[in-house]
C-alpha cells in the first residue's frame, strides 16, 4: 500500500507544480476562472473527508483494541460521510457544466477536471475499500489487522490530496 501512496502523491506532486507553473504564467486566466468554483461546497466537502478521516482513525484504534463491532460502525459511519463527496461534487459540477464550464473551456478548467476528477476516482476506490473493510470486521473472529491499516492509509492519503487541492483551486487567489 504504501508504495501505490508514495505513487500516487508523486503523481499529484507533478499535476500540482504544474498547475502553479501555469497558472503563474496565466494568473489573470485563472484568476477569472476561480470566481467559477463554488467555495462553500468546496469547504463542506473538505469537511466531510476530515470526518471522514476521524471515523477511520477512531476506527482503526478501535479495531486494534479489538472491539470489531465498534470499529465496524465507526468504517461505516466513516464510509457514509465519505460518500457525501462525489455527491457533492455532482451538485457542484452540474451546474458548471450546464454554464459551459467545461475541461475544454480553458487551461483551468482543464486542470481542474482532470486533477478533481482523479481525486473524485480516489474516493470512489477508498469507499470500495472501506466496503471490504466493513465486511472483515463483520465477519471475521481476528479482523486483518493489516489490511484495515492498509485501507485506513489510502483514505488518509485521498483526504491530503483533497486539501492540497481545495487550497489550490478554492483558496489560492
Amino acid at each position: 500500500m504504501w508504495f501505490f501512496v508514495i505513487g500516487d502523491l508523486f503523481i499529484f506532486a507533478i499535476y500540482f507544480v504544474l498547475y502553479v507553473v501555469y497558472r503563474q504564467q496565466q494568473h489573470a486566466l485563472f484568476l477569472s476562472s476561480e470566481q467559477h468554483l463554488n467555495q462553500g461546497i468546496g469547504a463542506i466537502n473538505t469537511v466531510v473527508l476530515l470526518t471522514s478521516s476521524l471515523f477511520v482513525a477512531l476506527g482503526t484504534q478501535t479495531a486494534r483494541l479489538g472491539k470489531a463491532r465498534d470499529a465496524m460502525r465507526l468504517f461505516v459511519f466513516a464510509a457514509a460521510t465519505g460518500a457525501l463527496f462525489p455527491i457533492l461534487k455532482l451538485v457542484e459540477w452540474l451546474p458548471e457544466l450546464g454554464a459551459g464550464l467545461t475541461p475544454g473551456h480553458n487551461l483551468f478548467f482543464m486542470f481542474y477536471y482532470v486533477m478533481a476528477g482523479l481525486h473524485l476516482c480516489h474516493v470512489m476506490l477508498g469507499l470500495v475499500i472501506m466496503c471490504f473493510v466493513i465486511r472483515d470486521l463483520r465477519i471475521s473472529k481476528a479482523p486483518d489487522m493489516k489490511f484495515i491499516e492498509a485501507g485506513a492509509t489510502y483514505w488518509h492519503m485521498v483526504d491530503l490530496l483533497w486539501l492540497v487541492l481545495f487550497a489550490l483551486f478554492y483558496l489560492m487567489r
